[in-house]
């Protein structure tokens, strides 16, 4: 079993934050091998919290492929329903350290920034502080903006085919 606490609240979190998730690992009757736990501990790496769809008919065979996955990849068992596996491992150290290194990002968008404008009063009034959420295609002005990256133009042969 994992090394790490996982309490209920936080057990409720992550559940929630899987809801939306679609299984990245699909294990096969054949069961669990080298390869696919691999995979796994690949997954784990690079998402933290995984969903893996199990194509086995018996119960006890899932909990059993459950119970190993979480004890030899070192991972907190989530959720277990019907064929969905819910796991979790954190980030570990070393992946935080080689992706600052390889200059990569581990976490994608969305990003919070904090803008801060000064206020149109001569005298000096107080500047407006928000929260600004910026997406996957989009970028923050200096000016403290969001815009949008601008689509792609059609061809003109395209356009007319259509």
């Amino acid at each position: 079993m994992p090394t790490f606490p996982l309490n209920p609240r936080r057990r409720a979190e992550l559940r929630s934050a899987a809801h939306a998730l679609n299984p990245i690992v699909l294990i096969s009757s054949d069961g669990l091998s080298t390869s696919v736990l691999k995979e796994i501990d690949n997954a784990l790496d690079s998402h933290e919290l995984i969903k893996v769809r199990v194509f086995v008919n018996e119960r006890n065979t899932r909990i059993a492929i459950y119970t190993s996955i979480c004890n030899q990849l070192d991972a907190a068992p989530v959720q277990h329903i019907g064929k969905l596996l819910v796991l979790y491992r954190p980030i570990s150290k070393k992946t935080e350290a080689l992706s600052e290194i390889a200059n990569v990002k581990v976490r994608g968008a969305p990003r919070t920034f904090k803008v801060i404008k000064s206020s149109g009063y001569v005298g000096g009034g107080r500047p407006s502080v928000s929260k600004v959420i910026v997406r996957g295609n989009e970028r923050l002005t200096s000016g403290g903006l969001i815009k949008k990256a601008k689509k792609y133009r059609t061809s003109i042969k395209r356009q007319k085919n259509t």
